[in-house]
């Protein structure tokens, strides 16, 4: 009797009074609805047009024939074109500094960026990294813009509510919900971005590159970067760089630097797995064992050694090289770190002071002459700094390809790749290749090394 009183008062009630809502005004009540968050954080998030001129090479009549196309397509002529992207950024700070992915702006010749209210800006790279692809641009003319702040991304745990803000497909400012689906996410995601990620099941699109990934304090925890996807379309699967690797761009960004700086390891290393732990006598697999050290790294330094186990930074363990780079570049040169190793079974604790990569030994740059076998090749010994500029491994020794010159591509050259051998002769130092080359007749045969692997370059003189 009296649930039915009660139903039949409920039913009663006027509609105004059933469907009365309120603006959420605490945590809690925010929990419940997206909307209060995204009024305060969507503007600050930007739609990024990018044009850029690539050089593209004409279609050869023999394109469709595999064995033709190998002798006659490299000979088609090359034309300019103008090539747009699409893409989302992150202001944050009201003079206009913006915070993008380097696959959306990099390189590019003209770039427009538009806010939420339609105000439209040019913007300029300040600073720029592929292998990090993150790209820091400054607005021209920009003043009291919104902007998002950002958190302390070692805070972020696996679980949290997140929303992904951008412009998918072109479609205009769309957000999307999900959770943090992991931390720690290290390696290589897509192209040369190598690197340490968050990643969320929060739908990401293409367009969305860029964008803002916030937790449910409004502040920015991540730049979302990359999905993992078999259909163009998000899969759940995607990635986002944490805020603290973009307060380190910025921070050199507004320093000056034109060239994004990394902390020097001088070292190498490997995840420890269960073969490893049960050979190192581990209780259990974790950490980074010490695989390679160069003579002056800073971790050599303090007593590290080959064979020891790095498992912390900071309080932050550390599983992989990837971790390890990510946590030495949030510090950032000339800061101090906490590192806890594993020695000969024992838990020790070191302070390591960061560096930039050393100049050291001198280059010894050469450039051939316009007459030469390869003319205007430039060549350049092996030393840290030039392992940082190339993103190349640690190298005891070499000759490293700084420029291929006009002819070197068509020979299949590229920048970045260190040459071991012309004609059967090993290659140690610059003036090594001027000798080989001297002594070239009818054909040269050439070794490079390239992203770990031996290539032979072979051409008629």
């Amino acid at each position: 009797m009296i649930r039915a009183l009660f139903l039949t008062f409920f039913l009663a009630l006027p509609w105004h009074v059933q469907a009365d809502t309120q603006i959420p005004e605490s945590q809690a009540q925010i929990s419940l609805s997206f909307a209060p968050l995204v009024k305060q954080a969507a503007p600050a998030v930007v739609n990024i047009y990018a044009k850029r001129i690539v050089q593209a090479r004409a279609s050869s009549p023999f394109a469709s024939d595999p064995f033709f196309e190998n002798f006659f397509g490299g000979l088609a002529p090359s034309r300019p074109q103008v090539q747009n992207s699409l893409g989302s950024g992150v202001i944050l700070s009201r003079d206009g500094y913006v915070v993008s992915n380097y696959h959306v702006v990099g390189m590019a010749t003209d770039i427009r960026v538009v806010l939420k209210d339609r105000r439209e800006f040019s913007a300029e790279v300040v600073l720029g990294d592929e292998a990090s692809d993150l790209a820091i641009l400054r607005l021209k003319d920009g003043e009291d813009l919104p902007f998002l702040t950002l958190r302390d991304s070692n805070t972020v745990e696996v679980g949290e509510l997140a929303l992904a803000i951008g412009n998918p497909f072109g479609v205009g400012q769309t957000v999307s919900s999900g959770i943090i689906s992991g931390l720690a996410r290290s390696g290589k995601i897509t192209g040369k971005t190598r690197g340490y990620f968050m990643q969320t099941d929060a739908p990401i699109n293409p367009g969305n590159s860029g964008g803002a990934l916030i937790g449910m304090d409004g502040a920015l925890i991540g730049v979302n970067t990359a999905i993992v996807t078999r259909s163009g379309g998000s899969n759940g699967i995607g990635f986002a760089i944490p805020a603290a690797m973009v307060e380190q761009f910025v921070r050199q960004a507004r320093s000056g630097e034109s060239q994004f700086q990394r902390p020097w390891a001088g070292m190498g290393g490997q995840t420890v797995d269960a073969d490893l732990a049960a050979s190192l006598g581990l209780a259990r697999p974790g950490g980074m064992a010490i695989t390679q050290l160069q003579e002056g790294s800073p971790f050599g330094i303090v007593g590290l050694h080959v064979g020891d186990v790095i498992t912390s930074v900071n309080g932050l363990e550390v599983n992989s090289p990837s971790e390890m780079l990510y946590h030495m570049t949030i510090a950032g040169i000339e800061s101090e770190i906490n590192v806890a190793a594993v020695q000969d079974g024992i838990e020790k604790a070191y302070t390591v002071a960061l560096i930039g990569p050393p100049d050291l030994p001198a280059r010894n740059e050469i450039t051939f002459d316009e007459d030469d076998i390869l003319p205007l090749l430039r060549l350049s010994n092996v030393n840290p700094a030039v392992l940082a500029e190339f993103q190349l491994p640690i190298l005891p020794d070499g000759v490293v390809v700084l420029d291929t010159g006009p002819i070197g591509p068509r020979i299949g050259l590229q920048r970045g790749d260190i040459l071991r051998e012309i004609n059967g002769a090993e290659i140690s130092a610059p003036r090594d290749v001027q000798r080989a080359f001297s002594k070239a007749r009818r054909s040269v045969s050439m070794v490079v090394e390239r992203g770990g692997q031996l290539v032979l370059l072979r051409f008629r003189l």
